[in-house]
């Protein structure tokens, strides 16, 4: 049975819904190699909208691991034939400066294929760390295995997240709703006792 998506869920949703799998695609493939695009949003948001039996939770997942690895390539191949010169000239613009750029060289260095698996899950690294490894010259089939298997895992990881929360978004959205609710009287509470609290001290400095 299809859940309906409450409130801005739905409406965050909207670019899947239009274009699907090919829309989650291209967004994860396109984060990938260093463009400012919300691809692991996307993947969570696809997972979600699985949960809630708008799509297939396998093909989600299978996607995005596929796209990716893709977009990691991607990167890689630019890191390698453009080198240090490319990341240096264009590296900015995905906020990988020099400086960074030399901490990322020394952490391959020390940990090589693990980071490429750890990057998966940080932020900056995601995008960037095809772009290094291939820069700082990683054999290419060592970098796809890990790249395949950080991929593998990232996909999986928030697949299963976000479906979970899928299966359950209708009760979640009436907890947050009743939460919020609350926080805002809260607050609207705290306002009034405020400014009535400095009327009063107002007034008082008046009288003396």
């Amino acid at each position: 049975m299809v859940q309906p998506l409450p409130g801005p869920l739905a409406e965050t949703l909207s670019l899947l819904y239009q274009y699907g799998y090919p829309a989650l695609g291209a967004l994860v493939f396109a984060e990938d190699f260093g463009l400012p695009v919300p691809g692991e949003s996307a993947l969570i948001a696809a997972a979600v909208s699985a949960g809630a039996g708008r799509l297939n939770v396998v093909a989600v997942g299978a996607v995005a691991t596929a796209a990716a690895i893709a977009g990691d390539n991607v990167g890689y191949l630019l890191g390698r034939f453009g080198g240090r010169a490319f990341v240096h000239r264009w590296g900015r613009y995905v906020l990988l400066t020099p400086e960074r750029f030399r901490r990322a060289e020394a952490f391959f260095a020390r940990h090589g294929g693990a980071v490429v698996v750890a990057a998966r899950f940080v932020e900056g690294l995601r995008q960037t760390n095809g772009i290094v490894a291939g820069a700082v010259g990683m054999p290419w089939k060592r970098f796809l295995a890990f790249n395949a298997l950080g991929a593998a895992l990232w996909a999986g990881v928030w697949t299963v997240v976000g479906y979970t929360a899928g299966t359950r978004i209708a009760t979640l959205h009436r907890y947050l709703t009743r939460w919020h609710t609350f926080a805002l009287a809260a607050l609207a509470v705290t306002a009034v006792v405020l400014l009535v609290r400095a009327l009063v001290r107002r007034r008082r400095r008046t009288r003396t």
